[in-house]
């Protein structure tokens, strides 16, 4: 499995993921260039990604979808885009056959209609991706267990959220079962999950405001050194907003 991270945060989100014998995309809530520029780098076009999945209806995860209107077909759970939109309609808990991959979605906790979250398999590799959720349904965990690769949102430090210049609304929000994972949140999920096949760990939608790397990063491997974990075999990134990022066998 071949990844590229497009983007990642409150200021675009799309993710590229690529097969020898197939190609998909999560969210396009960037402009097609962007989405062009990873395409260049798996030496793909627009006409060879089979389809795009949506986690929810927020602008910065389907901005971009315009650009796609008609050309490439479009996943998404009931509620996210108007139904005429929807090539294939989600139901979370069902997966989708769109060889050579099986995506699984899953029910987010988010401020959105029907969000959802994905497990997608390729060959004998799986990919956990997680964003935009304030917490991760207890149903879900064994889903998550041991996936060779996790995009993993780490949104805020919770310190820093409560010392910004937000509203306090929007920060009771941002902290809430339906807002976004803090640092601390993410690292305990992750230490929980992560087995003998994690190769990969990438931190994401992490807030500019709110939030550095270095935070999101050491938050992680603070919960990992208390929980007696060697993560010698993990390659562990965190994403800053606007840049795209390389995972998988392409590294």
């Amino acid at each position: 499995m071949k990844i590229v991270f497009v983007s990642s945060g409150s200021k675009g989100n799309a993710t590229l993921i690529a097969h020898e014998e197939g190609l998909i995309q999560i969210d396009m809530g960037v402009p097609k260039k962007e989405v062009a520029q990873g395409l260049k780098i798996l030496d793909r076009k627009l006409e060879d990604i089979q389809g795009v999945f949506i986690t929810h209806e927020h602008s910065d995860h389907i901005g971009g979808l315009a650009t796609y209107h008609g050309r490439i077909p479009l996943y998404a759970s009931e509620g996210t885009l108007p139904k005429e939109d929807i090539s294939c309609v989600l139901n979370p808990g069902v997966g989708v056959d769109i060889a050579p991959f099986m995506v699984f979605p899953f029910s987010a906790s988010h401020d959105a209609n029907n969000p959802v979250n994905y497990v997608i398999y390729a060959g004998k590799e799986k990919l956990g991706y997680v964003t935009d959720t304030g917490l991760i349904y207890e149903d879900n965990l064994p889903l998550l267990k041991n996936c060779d690769y996790y995009l993993f949102e780490s949104n805020h430090d919770y310190k820093m959220l409560l010392k910004s210049s937000r509203p306090l609304a929007l920060k009771r929000r941002i902290h809430s079962e339906h807002g976004h994972l803090c640092n601390i949140d993410a690292a305990k999920y992750l230490c929980s999950l992560i087995g003998p096949n994690t190769k990969q760990i990438f931190l994401g939608h992490i807030s500019d405001e709110c939030n550095t790397t270095e935070l999101a990063l050491a938050a992680l491997r603070k919960e990992m050194v208390e929980q007696g974990i060697d993560d010698s075999h993990i390659k562990i990134t965190a994403i800053p907003q606007k840049t795209m990022q390389i995972g998988g066998e392409l590294l």
